[in-house]
């Protein structure tokens, strides 16, 4: 059996489309690699692979290999406890083997270790962990750890803001200097003294000026496109480095011949010069844009709290909330956040969970209530026991979840990927064909012209080179996802992939499921009917019902139990208690055969309700269910429960109506107590008496368009196509098959874990109008998907034959190019201020 593994690993130096290909290309070829995945917008790499076969440093030195880098972290700790060389040799060893570790180097002397680590796979909170794990103690350097890959990514802006600002310093004065020159207005000692009016020759330093002005420009600034040109070449690809190298070089080598006095003509230093620091420019702009993408994350990042204060041992101590164990005590102050998440032990208060879930009121805790980390405790002292800590939160578990989405590739990028593969190849013999056509079929020019067929052939061919833009194709995409699922995750609805954001905004129908969903899953008992078949009390019906109930996890039993419980009445342990699913429960209590369940349970065993018919049909056209008890096989009364509806159900299905989307709710419940539900909240289509094994069957028949309950006639269902998207909306166990069956699942967050994890939308809140929020969330996020590509793809099909014809400068065209790509992050940032 393989043992596969997935890392994360920080991409630096991608640029385009084709530098995601490339990374993604090589990656693949290693052998043990399952699969690759490498997002543009976020700079990382996503792969699978078999651990028995390959190592991070393989991926490392592969990733290199192809000409790009792997955001690294520093981490320079203070060791204490180290008694002499050999602790710090251990200490060493025991560093250098944990994943995620480049190199470490430990000093007995300083008694200082410097770790080199990959920071989406290792912090610096574990690194430190690892050193009390071997027996010694790690002291930070002062504030809080540093976010490595975010001060890796930082350093590149950085690094481009300083090549951007050097080529400004040259190519400005090169190019005023080149224009005033041709125009004329440059001081007389610029001139020879021979020239005649009206065609004045510059001296012959001047093309020296312009050429040393020109090479820092040329080899400096634009060093980093020879490099990557040179490094996609030797992988066999071609990408944007190779059109920026191949138009600025094509301009600066055709000047120098000139410049040396070989051949006679115009120089072109200014072109190339700015074709570099325009492009330049471009990058550092889309740097800076592209890193606000991703402030969603960098928000969930801040709720953290960064400290907590722990009881050890009876004394109340302040640790750094990396270091909170499992178990540990932790006690929360009034208008403090909650560090990590546990269980109240001791205390009440009401805490703030909004920057988590999006619901605005705070929500009371007592002891055994659970708490999530980063959560604002608004009111009481509360002590808690910490249950989860570091990579297990909530909130950690929340950002993986938004990392992962906008990591992952949706399916309409796949268009844009196919193009971005053989655009610059075609773009190339596009600019090869532009210079030959106009070198050997260009109409004549003028006999006083500046320029030769040779030169106007050359700048159009440059034109073309420059102009063509693969950035905006590769970002369309993934730069929208990202501001999606962070907006997204703003609001309290997290995608686990880009293919459900993209997906939900296609659904036509959303089926709710009744308990827990529209209702708030916390039934009531509302009625109690005794049979004239048997003399039993209220009470006594209750109190038997209650006793099998008591082993019971339904909500519905639980309510029984609960109502007799309140009425303070003396419940027995039950015997040989026996569930049947959809059915109800059985069992023998002081001796007799005690029998909770419905309608369809009581008709397999051939029990009559006699009088008790009429009052069920009566309790269940009241939205009530009506849960029959029978004692020794006699139909003893029927025991009404009924759920409140969520104050939020009906103006979310109204919502839905609105989008023009159809409702479904799905039940176990009778037809009649659906129906009654269903009337009270404006549901279209009635799915009632399914049992659990059945949902997922009937999400089946509706996606095809077969679901029998499509011609429940009180509820007018006339307008269901023959196939629909199907959005499930749940929040149980017995949710979780229907979910993973339909197109899109929501589940509910306050639901249980199982069900959020087989649902690719999560919401986080119980509120239903989530569900309208994440499909117009969807919906406008593809449409601004499409905008981007639209651009991507029209900005190249326009422009690309206007280079070639001739009505581009090389110049204007490194213009449009370089914002070009910044115009699709910037049309991507706009989601961020999109009302859902």
């Amino acid at each position: 059996m393989t043992d596969t593994k997935q890392l994360t690993l920080p991409i630096t130096g991608m640029t385009c489309a084709n530098c995601v290909a490339t990374v993604e290309r090589n990656l693949k070829k290693l052998d043990g690699v399952d699969n690759a995945v490498v997002n543009l917008s976020s700079e990382r790499a996503t792969v699978d692979f078999d651990a028995s076969k390959l190592g991070l440093t393989d991926f490392i030195a592969r990733v290199n290999r192809a000409g790009y880098g792997v955001a690294t972290g520093e981490a320079d700790l203070v060791i204490k406890r180290l008694s002499d060389d050999n602790d710090a040799r251990r200490l060493e060893k025991a560093l250098a083997k944990l994943e995620g570790v480049l190199e470490a180097q430990v000093t007995f002397t300083t008694e200082k270790a410097r770790v080199k680590y990959v920071p989406t796979i290792i912090t610096q909170a574990e690194l430190r962990r690892a050193v009390s794990a071997a027996g010694f103690e790690a002291l930070e350097l002062g504030g809080a750890a540093e976010d490595a890959e975010a001060l890796a990514r930082e350093h590149e802006i950085n690094e481009q803001r300083r090549l951007l600002i050097i080529g400004l310093i040259f190519t400005v004065p090169l190019f005023v200097l080149s224009m005033s020159k041709d125009f004329g207005l440059l001081p007389d000692f610029f001139y020879t003294s021979n020239s005649m009016e009206g065609m004045r020759d510059a001296q012959p330093w001047f093309g020296w000026l312009m050429l040393a002005l020109a090479i820092p420009v040329q080899f400096y600034v634009g060093w980093q496109y020879y490099v990557g040109a040179f490094k996609a070449i030797r992988n066999k690809s071609a990408n944007m480095d190779v059109l920026i190298a191949m138009g600025s070089s094509a301009a600066f080598f055709y000047s120098l011949p000139i410049t040396f006095g070989w051949l006679m003509g115009h120089v072109y230093y200014e072109t190339a010069a700015v074709i570099i620091t325009l492009i330049k420019l471009g990058k550092f702009l889309e740097a800076r844009a592209k890193g606000r993408t991703s402030e969603a994350i960098k928000k969930l990042m801040g709720l953290r709290a960064k400290t907590a204060r722990v009881i050890r041992d009876g004394v109340e101590t302040e640790v750094p909330v990396d270091d909170v164990r499992v178990g540990d005590v932790v006690m929360v102050k009034p208008g403090e956040k909650i560090p990590v998440d546990g269980v109240v032990v001791e205390g009440r208060s009401a805490i703030d969970e909004s920057m988590l879930t999006g619901e605005s009121l705070p929500v009371e805790k007592k002891p055994g209530d659970p708490v999530i980390g980063a959560t604002l405790n608004k009111l009481g002292l509360i002590k808690f026991e910490a249950t989860k800590v570091g990579k297990e939160t909530a909130l950690a578990q929340i950002i993986k979840l938004v990392e992962d989405a906008q990591g992952s590739k949706a399916p309409i990028q796949k268009m844009a990927d196919q193009v971005s593969a053989v655009f610059v190849p075609i773009v190339i013999v596009i600019a090869l064909l532009t210079f030959f056509g106009w070198y050997f079929f260009g109409p004549q020019l003028p006999i006083n012209s500046d320029i030769d067929n040779f030169t106007r052939a050359l700048i159009y061919m440059v034109a073309v080179l420059v102009i063509a833009c693969p950035c905006a194709m590769g970002l369309a995409t993934p730069t929208a996802i990202m501001v999606g699922t962070g907006k997204g995750a703003e609001a309290g609805i997290l995608f686990r992939n880009s293919e459900a954001l993209e997906r939900a905004g296609k659904v036509n129908v959303v089926v709710l499921d009744k308990t827990g969903t529209i209702t708030k899953g916390q039934p009531a008992v509302t009625d109690i009917v005794v049979s004239d078949q048997l003399s039993v009390t209220g009470d006594e019906l209750l109190r038997l019902a209650a006793s099998v109930e008591k082993g019971s996890e339904h909500p519905l039993g639980e309510a029984i139990w609960a109502e007799a419980t309140t009425r303070g009445l003396n419940l027995v342990e039950p015997a040989g208690f026996k569930a049947e699913a959809g059915h109800g429960v059985q069992a023998e209590v002081e001796g007799r055969s005690v029998m909770v369940g419905n309608k369809r349970m009581f008709e397999a065993r051939g029990i009559s309700l006699g009088n008790l018919e009429s009052e069920v049909a009566r309790l269940q056209s009241e939205a009530k269910t009506a849960m029959l008890v029978a004692i020794d096989n006699v139909a003893a009364g029927v025991i009404a429960v009924a759920d409140t509806i969520k104050e939020s159900s009906q103006e979310a299905i109204a919502d839905l109506h609105k989008m023009g989307l159809k409702v479904a709710m799905i039940t176990g419940d009778n037809q009649k107590t659906a129906e009654a539900i269903a009337r009270q909240v404006g549901i279209d289509m009635v799915l009632a008496e399914v049992l659990p094994e059945g949902k997922s069957t009937e999400v089946k028949r509706l996606q095809v368009g077969k679901s029998e309950s499509l011609q429940v006639e009180p509820l007018n269902l006339k307008t269901f196509k023959p196939e629909n998207v199907v959005a499930m909306v749940g929040d149980g166990v017995n949710d979780a098959p229907a979910l993973a069956q339909a197109d899109v699942g929501l589940a509910i967050g306050t639901g249980t874990d199982v069900a959020m994890a087989a649902a690719p939308v999560t919401l986080m809140s119980g509120d239903l109008r989530g569900v309208s929020r994440a499909i117009r969330l969807s919906r406008k996020t593809v449409t601004t998907i499409k905008q981007n590509l639209f651009w991507a793809f029209i900005y190249n099909v326009i422009l690309i034959p206007a280079a070639m014809l001739g009505y581009l400068n090389p110049m204007l065209a490194a213009a449009a190019m370089a914002f070009s790509s910044v115009f699709v992050v910037t049309n991507s940032l706009r989601l961020r201020g999109v009302k859902i």
